[in-house]
Order: C-alpha cells, then sequence, then structure tokens
C-alpha cells in the first residue's frame, strides 16, 4: 500500500477522460484537473450522514463534509473506488449510485488547489458508521432543514466542495422522492 505522500490521482480533460497520472499531493500543489467522488449516505429519516475530517488531514482538517470523499486509483472505477473508502473511512457498506460530476477549483488555506471532476453518488443505509480515526474524527446524522440552517449560519465549519454541491444533492434528492 502506498503511503499518503506517494498516492496518485488520475488526471482528466474537461469530458473525464483520463490524460495521465500524478502524485497526489503534486496535482495539488499544481492545481490540476483530477478524478475524484463524494460519496452522501442518507438514512431512512432522510437524515444526511456527515463526517467530521480528521484533525491531521493535509486539507480540509476538522471541517465537516459529505460522509467520504476520496479518488480513484489507476486502473479503478468510480463505484469501485468509493465502496472501498466507503468501507475504509466510515467502516460501512451500502449500495452506491452515480448522479451526476461537477467540476471546481478553489485554492485551500493550507495553499493547496483543488481542482477536481468530482463524481457524486447516493446510497441508503441505517447501519451506523465504525469510523477510523485515521481518516474521520467524528460523524452526525442531519436533517435537511437542520443542514441548511447551519451552512448559512456557519458556512466555515463545511468544506469547499460539500458547499458547491450541497443544492445539486438536495435537488437530486427530491427529484427521485418524487419518482418514488
Amino acid at each position: 500500500m502506498k503511503t499518503k505522500s506517494e498516492e496518485e490521482v488520475i488526471l482528466v480533460d474537461a469530458e473525464d477522460r483520463k490524460t495521465g497520472i500524478m502524485n497526489k499531493m503534486e496535482a495539488h500543489e499544481k492545481g490540476l484537473l483530477h478524478r475524484a467522488f463524494s460519496v452522501f449516505i442518507f438514512n431512512s429519516d432522510g437524515r444526511w450522514l456527515l463526517q467530521q475530517r480528521a484533525s491531521h488531514k493535509y486539507h480540509s482538517p476538522s471541517l465537516w463534509s459529505n460522509t467520504c470523499c476520496s479518488h480513484p486509483r489507476d486502473g479503478e472505477t468510480v463505484l469501485e473506488a468509493a465502496t472501498r473508502r466507503l468501507k475504509e473511512e466510515m467502516g460501512m457498506y451500502c449500495q452506491l449510485e452515480h448522479q451526476f460530476h461537477f467540476t471546481y477549483r478553489c485554492q485551500l488555506p493550507s495553499g493547496l488547489i483543488e481542482h477536481e471532476l468530482d463524481h457524486v453518488l447516493l446510497g441508503y443505509s441505517d447501519t451506523p458508521p465504525t469510523i477510523n480515526t485515521q481518516e474521520v474524527h467524528d460523524f452526525r446524522y442531519v436533517t435537511t432543514q437542520d443542514l441548511e440552517k447551519e451552512l448559512i449560519a456557519h458556512p466555515e465549519r463545511f468544506t469547499v466542495w460539500f458547499k458547491l454541491c450541497f443544492h445539486q444533492v438536495q435537488n437530486r434528492m427530491r427529484e427521485l422522492e418524487r419518482q418514488r
């Protein structure tokens, strides 16, 4: 297994076509577009399962975010990577479905640049997480209404990518509810 400093990301173009492989830190230092994913898990009450990132993470430490997120490895599909990381970070398994993707670029306070084509996957589970404390400090379930209020009152408590895609996920959840 590669150490954090040896991990690689898949560089992509705007159409999510692979253009190369690069060391994860180097890609974040240079701000190069790479493939990522964000997993959102909901329980049967419709509550969002959030994680608080570990305090020693190389960026966005201690911030609240979606259930898990990361980067696929070379040769690994987004779904395979998301399933793997959900197990590694939260100690859980559930069926995930790809919903949409979005691209964002932002300068982080650490000086690193997040430039990701982020695939968003949704899943449902009432199984409580068993967190990996190397990755996650804490978790909580929250209603959409309470989450909306907190995002307005304290946006600094959340990761950039979570704030960017929150409304898209919320809208997708409404669409899925209408289809049921």
